[in-house]
């Protein structure tokens, strides 16, 4: 099927053949280089918005001025992926959408397996938990030879994300990372950092990574005990983590402690 998709211009930087990216002015430890908050479109002045992000009115105005929204898609519940619905809906007029229905606004909540048609193509929800409970992933079938994946913070471009306990929990992110490597392989359009190419490779990658850390949790308790509290575990285990992020390791090694000890 061919798409009517709208040449290069100047709003947002091309990531896929049907997405584009405005990248908001929100760097720091916890975002990378800022969110990544996606224009989706299959036709021309068409447009969705995956995650407007935080409440910058510059920001905004340039989404914004990227067409006729049709509609506002969030990956999950973050600030730095949310915070502006209302905003954005109040400048656009356009439907935000969430798996979970207090983010929503003139419009139902996603659920898993979901098609959306708009902006000139197809958009398929899958719910991603583990990052969060309320985490999804959108699938475009007809971008690319192989479709595109937008991760939210399932996958990052860069780095490894962290499992949010107690609403999040690793069990539940493995079983989404299983989930998402049967999309084989799907460019991955990150919400942080830069795209990856192939789903199945970042997949693998990052199942490896959590079987290494939960070895050396393993080493940890074998070390300080099975009842070793959550700060002596990270201490061990994320000795070199920078103090600005040293409430997600934590939040990390407590969720894989409940792994294990489950």
């Amino acid at each position: 099927m061919q798409h009517d998709a709208p040449d290069d211009g100047p709003v947002g930087e091309r990531m896929s053949d049907l997405t584009r990216r405005i990248l908001a002015p929100n760097a720091g430890p916890m975002t990378l280089d800022g969110t990544n908050s996606y224009l989706i479109s299959g036709a021309v002045g068409r447009v969705v918005v995956v995650d407007p992000g935080p409440l910058d009115e510059q920001h905004l105005g340039a989404l914004a001025a990227a067409g006729h929204i049709e509609l506002v898609l969030l990956t999950h519940r973050h600030a730095d992926h949310s915070e502006s619905r209302f905003r954005f809906a109040e400048l656009t007029g356009a439907p935000v959408r969430a798996f979970d229905p207090g983010l929503c606004i003139d419009a139902g909540a996603l659920t898993d397996g979901d098609e959306i048609a708009a902006a000139g193509t197809r958009i398929r929800v899958i719910h991603t938990p583990g990052h969060t409970s309320d985490s999804v992933c959108f699938f475009l079938p007809q971008d690319g030879d192989h479709g595109a994946m937008l991760t939210g913070d399932t996958i990052l471009g860069r780095g490894t994300t962290i499992i949010d306990d107690p609403d999040g929990t690793l069990g539940d992110y493995l079983a989404s990372l299983s989930a998402l490597r049967g999309f084989g392989h799907a460019t991955v359009l990150p919400a942080h950092g830069a795209p990856l190419p192939d789903l199945e490779a970042a997949c693998d990658a990052y199942r490896a990574h959590r079987e290494q850390r939960l070895d050396q949790i393993r080493a940890a308790l074998t070390e300080l005990g099975r009842d070793a509290p959550v700060d002596s575990v990270t201490d061990l285990v994320y000795a070199d983590a920078d103090a600005a992020v040293r409430f997600a390791a934590e939040a990390s090694v407590r969720a894989q402690l409940a792994y294990l000890r489950a």
